[in-house]
């Protein structure tokens, strides 16, 4: 026997047939029972029949579960995140500095809201909020508001002291504070507003971005050779690079306890009165702090006399600068680059001046050239305005008191910068190798990545805030999450993993948690997690999360 539907005026109709063969043997099929309308039968009208044929079959019938879906969020990265939070003990440490039997909000869930939206889906404050209502964020409260999100921050920085001390005791362990090679650098963040308030640390100063001027506060970080971000600094947007070096360094040898600390540091934090500052610090067991200091190119020209009589083996020299060893570097195919580029710019003024003055000869000639009537003067400040954008003047110089447009090519200068040519000038009190020392400031390329994490992947900048502290709060939080980021970072170099810790978040980002209703009773569900999540969160060293997940 079997079901069929049938139509007559319009309407189907559900029929049990039998199929038989008469008594010539031909098929033939006959209506057993009409079971009515099709549109007028309901599953609880059908459901008896089935599960009475099940029982006469010898089946227990299996109840069909009423299924409703009613949502899903992100689980699998913020999930990451908060265990690799747990594990470092930030969250014991933040909610220590943060306890207060005043609140009436969770602070430290903010926080960690905060902290994790800059390294999933980095937005403003408001951004967060609409962040939260599409994630599985473990241990959030069920409602946030954009004021508890402020007054966090507000409560972060009353107790920003407090915080960094519980941070750098859960960081400590992590330290070789027998010798700890730190590595320090600033970047200069851009903020909006153009308003003025007490203690701005807003102020116009020169940009490492753009390279010109604009509004702005620096910010300083030091990091330790595997580029875990240990201490950090907001200064105004207008402070000199020397100044802020040895505040830093004072209190992160004292917050660390390192006994002995090698300092690296980029151009620019490099003066006579810095390096005596410097060498007057002292680490916990009063040993007098190491540095590796790289010169500014804008004081080469000064080494040009020392570096020509260095001795050069396989491209590590040294020599003795005021007292103090001076550590070179020599590439020789990025010298052979660098002369030939200047050869070429000199070589493009030349003919530029040549132009001028064929330009001036003619019109005292009496036979001007088309165009707008030149003169020696405007002819001096064109050639130089040209020198110096091609970074030339020390070589070619024009000579403003002569009464006729004329230039000249300095050759010592030019020797003098041909010596200086693929070299790289690092001055330090260390006893470590030449080589060694080389090798320790080349490794500040990598910790500088760190920077271009802050401004790239958690976007510091630009920043909306106007208060002081509310500037140094987001300052802490995109600290906190450099700190992650470079916990991941390390854990997926250790495994050999090719996954960026971005691309590591967005492939867990695709784990979700299935919110869905069950006969009526709501529960959660983990969506499927496959094997390269699964092996991504071995290499992470955290727990695969559970399938299943009571309501």
């Amino acid at each position: 026997m079997f079901t069929r539907i049938s139509k007559s005026g319009g309407r189907a109709y559900l029929q049990l047939v039998e199929a038989f063969r008469n008594d010539n043997g031909e098929p033939r099929q006959r209506v057993v029972a009409n079971l009515g309308r099709l549109d007028q039968l309901r599953p609880k009208d059908l459901e008896p029949l089935i599960g009475g044929l099940q029982r006469a079959l010898g089946r227990v019938p299996t109840p069909v579960p009423d299924v409703e879906f009613i949502g899903a969020k992100a689980l699998g990265d913020v999930y990451a995140l908060h265990a690799l939070w747990q594990e470092l003990g930030l969250e014991g440490a933040v909610a220590r500095a943060l306890r207060s039997s005043y609140r009436r909000f969770d602070a430290l869930a903010m926080v960690r809201a905060m902290v994790f939206n800059r390294l999933c889906e980095p937005d403003s404050k408001l951004g967060v909020l609409r962040w939260l209502d599409t994630v599985a964020l473990p241990g959030h409260p069920e409602h946030s508001s954009h004021d508890h999100l402020l007054r966090a921050m507000d409560a972060l920085m009353d107790r920003a002291g407090a915080v960094e001390d519980a941070v750098a005791a859960q960081l400590r362990p992590l330290l070789d504070d027998e010798m700890s090679v730190v590595f320090y650098d600033l970047t200069t963040v851009r903020i909006s507003g153009t308003g003025r308030v007490a203690d701005d640390v807003r102020a116009h100063g020169m940009s490492k971005e753009t390279g010109g001027i604009a509004r702005q506060f620096v910010l300083g970080v030091i990091q330790t050779r595997e580029g875990l971000p240990i201490a950090h600094q907001v200064h105004a947007g207008n402070i000199g690079e020397v100044g802020t070096l040895l505040p830093m360094i004072q209190a992160t040898v004292k917050r660390y306890r390192l006994k002995r600390v090698i300092l690296i540091a980029d151009r620019g934090l490099l003066s006579l009165d810095n390096l005596a500052a410097v060498e007057s610090l002292t680490s916990a067991s009063g040993e007098p702090i190491e540095y590796v200091l790289a010169v500014p190119g804008r004081r080469y020209a000064e080494f040009a006399d020392l570096v020509g009589d260095v001795a050069f083996v396989d491209g590590v020299g040294e020599t003795r600068w005021q007292d103090r060893r001076l550590v070179l570097a020599h590439d020789a195919v990025r010298a052979e680059e660098q002369q030939q580029a200047r050869e070429a710019a000199i070589a493009a003024l030349e003919a530029e001046g040549d132009r001028l003055a064929t330009r001036l000869d003619a019109q005292d000639e009496g036979t001007p050239q088309r165009g707008r009537r030149s003169s020696d003067r405007r002819a001096y400040l064109k050639f130089s305005e040209q020198t110096k954008a091609a970074r030339l003047s020390r070589i070619v110089k024009a000579d403003l008191q002569a009464e006729r447009f004329s230039y000249t090519i300095d050759n010592a200068a030019k020797r003098a910068a041909e010596v200086l040519d693929g070299k790289l000038l690092l001055v330090t009190n260390t006893d470590l190798p030449a080589a060694g020392v080389i090798e320790r400031y080349k490794a500040l390329a990598d910790i500088e990545r760190g920077f271009r994490v802050l401004k790239s992947d958690i976007e510091i900048a630009p920043v909306h805030h106007r208060l002081p502290e509310r500037i140094r709060a987001h300052a802490l939080i995109c600290f906190l999450a450099l700190l992650l980021h470079r916990v991941m970072r390390m854990r997926l170099k250790a495994s050999a993993s090719p996954l960026s810790p971005q691309r590591a978040l967005a492939l867990l980002r695709q784990i979700q948690q299935l919110q869905v209703k069950i006969d009526h009773r709501p529960t959660t569900r983990t969506s499927q997690i496959n094997a390269e999540q699964r092996g991504l969160l071995q290499q992470l060293n955290l727990p695969v999360p559970e399938v299943a997940t009571p309501a």
